[in-house]
């Protein structure tokens, strides 16, 4: 994408709700993530650097750019649905199994508000090249905390919930994109 001229990235993602105060259907624009592959299986810069992309060692501490996080809130604002609109931290599990309730434990204790299985390598890539990031959550489910729970997470749940908040994502992603300087 950047050698295509794209430098700003616009990502969506489904995820499980760790933080209480988040519902099903609530939106998490993301301010800060945990990778965790990253902190032990293989990262996603691992091996050769291209130079043509961008530093061996990017920095990752403004991975969600600041301005484009702020112009997702007022628009939110604008359209009056900042009610169900929150920022948090995204915590990755590898999957394709959804998490386990200690998993959901350690995870919001260390400060993750939503957990996913995607977005973060991306985020990291194309940080890696420069580009700025917008990344938007969708609590599709609450996340299980209670190994006696008989509430599982499950697919149709997290389908449902994409399915039923499609519209109002794509039109948000519309007014910021419509928004964004041209460059």
């Amino acid at each position: 994408m950047k050698l295509l001229g794209v430098k700003t990235l616009l990502l969506s993602n489904a995820v499980g709700g760790l933080n209480r105060d988040l519902k099903g259907g609530d939106f998490v624009v993301l301010k800060d993530h945990l990778y965790f592959a990253g902190l032990g299986l293989s990262g996603v810069l691992v091996g050769e650097n291209e130079d043509k992309f961008g530093p061996r060692f990017p920095a990752l501490s403004d991975a969600y750019d600041s301005d484009l996080r702020k112009l997702a809130l007022q628009v939110a604002k604008e359209e009056n649905f900042e009610d169900v609109v929150h920022e948090g931290v995204y915590g990755m599990n590898v999957g394709p199994c959804f998490e386990t309730p200690a998993e959901c434990k350690m995870m919001l204790m260390v400060g993750c508000d939503v957990v996913g299985m995607s977005t973060i390598p991306e985020v990291i890539f194309a940080r890696h090249c420069g580009m700025k990031v917008l990344a938007i959550s969708l609590v599709t489910n609450i996340s299980v905390l209670d190994v006696d729970s008989k509430v599982c997470a499950n697919l149709e749940e997290v389908l449902e919930m994409a399915n039923k908040r499609a519209t109002l994502l794509q039109s948000w992603f519309a007014k910021i994109i419509s928004r964004l300087p041209s460059e």
